[in-house]
């Protein structure tokens, strides 16, 4: 099967789990007295009212990129980083402390140029934690990133009860930062910020670093066989550690974007779904940053789409939750059903191979 083929193949299977996502969610509506083609026009066609509402959509799109990298890349390497979430919150956490810690005191740029790198590393640093631990104690990376998402989102429930709550004490927050050091609006009349552009650019460096770079092949070759690349040379555990600490980083990235593009304060439960998203939409696009890039896109266009709709219409905010939730299910059947179908093709071309000889 060439290249063109499964891409075409991978495709046609999204496209068709999408549609079906879409139409049994909306087919709830009726239950409810609302018409469900009326509904899903209307969410198209919220998608691109204005011009601030497309912006919305790269807006939610880009922690969304992030995310997805961060598992796509561990995934590359025979590692399920499901803890994507927590490193997300650890970016959070030292991206806003870094911010008021130093807004006002030195140059704004070298602000958020720190505080970008302190979210980054911070992920980062959990991240390599878990691959230190699987390299060296074989622990199960799976659930190591699991648990530490709990970990971590009760640590920064402490800290914003504590040392990082705003100073009123009104609400489990910190406290807003300066405008200063908000990653700066690139379009006007939308909410369009640098972060954006940064999390587009971290996925263009990702698909280079895994396919034009010797970093890149040890990455796949370890993902592939460990056992043969021992043998060509490439010590697994060392890469484990290194492919865990990118994973981190970039989950740790994805959070810095958010506090100081977006919301401009860290509070309790910022973007609680982000990690988990991203894992659907890194299968959704195959575990390739290019496909992740537009996969985002969509579940952005989503977001955008459904929080319009349940503002101008009488669809009910579950709705969205539930028709994001069918999207991701269809798209995981439609992955386990690709590779259902290609193993049982090389099974078939192995048995004629064998019968020939």
């Amino acid at each position: 099967m060439t290249r063109k083929t499964r891409a075409a193949e991978a495709f046609l299977s999204t496209f068709l789990a999408i549609t079906a996502g879409l139409l049994l969610s909306f087919a709830f509506l009726p239950f409810m007295g609302i018409h469900p083609l009326s509904s899903l026009g209307l969410l198209f066609s919220s998608m691109f009212s204005d011009r601030y509402t497309i912006g919305t959509i790269f807006v939610k799109a880009a922690p969304l990129i992030l995310t997805a990298l961060s598992f796509a890349i561990a995934y590359r390497s025979n590692l399920f980083n499901i803890g994507a979430q927590g490193q997300f919150y650890i970016g959070a956490i030292c991206a806003v402390s870094v911010t008021l810690g130093l807004q006002n005191r030195i140059p704004a740029f070298l602000v958020i140029l720190l505080a970008g790198l302190a979210g980054s590393l911070g992920g980062g640093a959990v991240g390599a934690l878990i691959g230190l631990l699987k390299a060296k104690y074989h622990a199960n990376e799976f659930l190591v990133s699991m648990m530490s998402t709990y970990v971590i989102a009760e640590l920064m429930d402490y800290l914003l009860r504590t040392f990082l709550r705003e100073k009123a004490k009104d609400y489990l927050q910190t406290d807003s930062i300066d405008p200063s050091a908000w990653l700066p609006v690139i379009v006007g009349k939308t909410s369009v910020h640098l972060g954006v552009v940064l999390a587009v650019a971290a996925a263009l460096l990702v698909w280079v670093l895994l396919f034009k770079t010797q970093a890149g092949f040890r990455i796949r070759a370890v993902g592939l066989n460990a056992e043969a690349a021992r043998m060509c040379g490439i010590r697994p555990e060392t890469q484990c550690i290194l492919t865990l600490f990118i994973s981190g980083l970039l989950a740790g990235f994805a959070g810095f974007i958010e506090v100081n593009g977006m919301q401009h304060m860290l509070i309790t439960g910022l973007d609680a779904d982000v990690g988990s998203y991203g894992i659907g939409i890194a299968i959704l696009g195959s575990a390739n940053p290019i496909g992740i890039l537009f996969a985002s896109v969509l579940f952005g266009a989503l977001k955008t789409g459904g929080t319009t709709l349940g503002q101008v219409s009488n669809v009910p905010a579950s709705i969205i939750d539930l028709m994001e939730g069918f999207v991701m299910i269809f798209v995981l059947i439609s992955y386990f059903v690709r590779h259902k179908i290609s193993l049982s093709k090389t099974k078939r071309l192995l048995g004629k191979a064998v019968k020939h000889d």
